[in-house]
C-alpha cells in the first residue's frame, strides 16, 4: 500500500513537471516565434518632445489661427426687360429662343402671362437686349431691376 502510495506522487510529480514544461514551451512559442518569422522588423517609435514649463514662465496661451472677419457679399443685382403679356406666349417665345436671349414667364391676372427678357448681369447688357428686341419686333418696357 506504501508502494502504491508513493508511485502515485511520483506520477503526480511528474504530471506536474511535465505541464509546466509545456506551458513554459508555449509561452516560449508564442512570444519567440513572431519575432524570428517577422518579415520587417518594427522600428522604435520616433521620440516625442515635451518641455515643460517652469514656474516662473508665462501660463500655457493656444495659438488660434486668425479669424477673418466675416465680410457680408453684396446680393448681385439683375437686370430685366418685359418684352409683354400675352394671352398665347408660344410666339414671343419662340422669336426669344431664335434669338438666343434668356427669358422667364410670369403668371399674371386672367389668363395672360408677362413675357421677361433676363436677368442680365449689367445695365449695359440689358440695354443691348432691349435693341434686340426691338430688331425682333416687340416693343420692350425699360430696363429694371430684378425683383425677388
Amino acid at each position: 500500500m506504501a508502494q502504491e502510495k508513493q508511485d502515485v506522487e511520483t506520477l503526480k510529480r511528474r504530471g506536474r513537471r511535465r505541464l509546466v514544461g509545456a506551458v513554459a514551451l508555449v509561452l516560449a512559442a508564442v512570444i519567440v516565434l513572431p519575432m524570428v518569422f517577422d518579415p520587417e522588423p518594427r522600428g522604435t517609435p520616433s521620440s516625442v518632445s515635451v518641455r515643460i514649463p517652469g514656474e516662473d514662465e508665462t501660463p500655457f496661451a493656444p495659438k488660434l489661427p486668425a479669424k477673418k472677419p466675416a465680410t457680408p457679399v453684396p446680393p448681385k443685382e439683375e437686370f430685366v426687360v418685359q418684352v409683354g403679356a400675352f394671352a398665347s406666349p408660344q410666339g414671343a417665345i419662340a422669336k426669344l429662343e431664335s434669338a438666343k436671349l434668356p427669358y422667364y414667364t410670369e403668371p399674371m391676372q386672367g389668363n395672360l402671362t408677362r413675357v421677361r427678357a433676363g436677368p442680365f448681369a449689367t445695365r449695359e447688357a440689358a440695354e443691348k437686349a432691349v435693341q434686340q428686341l426691338k430688331g425682333l419686333g416687340f416693343e420692350p418696357g425699360a430696363v429694371a431691376t430684378k425683383s425677388g
